[in-house]
């Protein structure tokens, strides 16, 4: 009896051996750099802040210029004149500030939204990859190794720019 359980063991392990998984990885980073989504959402939100960026740029100019202007006059202004400069320095480089803060706060929050909105239909799009070509697993980052013959983004960035 136990030279037929062994015999039952051995031949079920080697089956449990044999069976083969079929393993995906996507490549997060790629997806969000190459997709055609993820490129029109980039357009879209630098359209969607180019005015302001372009106000912090000007901004920036008329303090760089104030203080160079301070730099090369103030030696021989007025101490009056220099304290308001000075004071008006203070103010624009305080407002500069606050205003590039806001915008790459306010700027992280859409691109969020937006990447959010990708990932949800990458996730779609990478379940349905799983299903047709009976897929076991698929990955996304982070992973330590991934090989090439397990990555399957470019397919993922292909269904995305079908869609």
């Amino acid at each position: 009896m136990h030279g037929v359980l062994a015999i039952v063991f051995v031949t079920w392990a080697g089956l449990a051996v044999a069976v083969e998984y079929k393993i995906g990885f996507v490549n997060t980073e790629r997806l969000f750099r190459e997709a055609t989504p993820a490129k029109r959402a980039q357009q879209k939100i630098e359209k969607e802040f180019a005015t302001r960026d372009a106000e912090i740029q000007k901004l920036a100019k008329q303090v760089r210029d104030l203080q160079a202007a301070l730099d090369k006059d103030g030696a021989t202004m007025a101490e009056g004149e220099r304290r308001n400069k000075e004071r008006d320095l203070a103010n624009q480089s305080r407002d500069l500030q606050r205003m590039q803060r806001e915008f790459r706060e306010d700027l992280n929050l859409r691109r969020n939204e937006e990447l959010a909105g990708i990932q949800e239909r990458a996730n779609k799009v990478i379940q349905q990859i799983a299903e047709s070509e009976k897929f076991d697993l698929i990955l996304q980052d982070p992973v330590v190794y991934a090989s090439q013959r397990i990555d399957i983004t470019d397919k993922v960035i292909k269904a995305l720019a079908d869609k």
